[in-house]
């Protein structure tokens, strides 16, 4: 029977922050229990649930994605303790405004730090982030990863998740070779990214599970490069963790 008495949280996000932060601070958690996936910017994500092998035992059937506009409803209906806001490209005023909606419906908000959400690699790592889409992010990576092959140095690239297909298939993503975009179904928009690399012999990762991501890529590579999202923070997903952080116990 599960304990009432655990924190009930909301993770706001965009397919990408929201997943990671839950698999390395909630996931395993007992003393909280993770209620749904609010969706925003991504499209077809709402309605869809994250599938039961990457919630983990203590999700046997899944974690419900459903629309941001449900939020409000949400916090209300199942008493909600915390609501964490897990995704980027958006304005402080905006995240502010949302800040305050959720505090008057009765919830925490809270967002989670780098120390409590990043994972230690046992291979260098260098990270590659961006404040915006379009500021040549990619084009940084693949200089940085022609530099180290010149010097004779594996290289593995690690991007930033873009689960727009079957959540469960996409658990770890290996594309070694262009057939690979073919056979994983990668998007227009992967492809973009993918391509450079590849045809430097580059292998990239990407995919949902960056605890799993991480380890392969560290089987084919004696250097990693974070290849992050937009407003990622440089050790957000992958550099060394300081601390786990953990919500207080609500009062509720």
């Amino acid at each position: 029977m599960q304990d009432d008495r655990r924190n009930k949280v909301i993770i706001m996000g965009a397919a990408g922050r929201d997943f990671h932060n839950f698999n390395v601070v909630f996931r395993n958690d007992p003393l909280t229990r993770v209620v749904a996936f609010t969706a925003a910017q991504i499209p077809d994500i709402a309605g869809r649930t994250y599938p039961p092998v990457l919630s983990g035992p203590l999700y046997p059937n899944g974690i419900p994605i459903v629309a941001e506009s449900e939020l409000l409803s949400l916090i209300k209906r199942d008493r909600l303790n915390w609501v964490y806001f897990s995704y980027s490209d958006v304005s402080h005023q905006d995240v502010m405004h949302t800040a305050s909606t959720v505090l008057a419906a009765g919830a925490n908000f809270a967002f989670l730090a780098p120390e409590s959400t990043a994972i230690a690699p046992s291979k260098p790592v260098i990270s590659v982030c961006a404040v915006r889409t379009g500021v040549g992010k990619s084009s940084a990576t693949c200089r940085i990863a022609r530099f180290f092959l010149e010097r004779r140095r594996q290289v593995s690239v690690i991007r930033h998740p873009m689960p727009y297909g079957d959540l469960e298939a996409q658990r770890v993503q290996r594309f070694g070779e262009m057939n690979d975009l073919e056979r994983l179904e990668a998007t227009i928009e992967e492809r973009e990214e993918y391509e450079p690399l590849l045809q430097m012999d580059i292998t990239v990762f990407a995919g949902l599970d960056y605890h799993a991501i991480l380890h392969r890529a560290e089987v084919d590579a004696d250097l990693i490069i974070w290849d992050g999202g937009n407003n990622d923070l440089p050790d957000d997903q992958v550099g060394p963790p300081r601390r786990t952080g953990r919500p207080p116990p609500s009062g509720r």
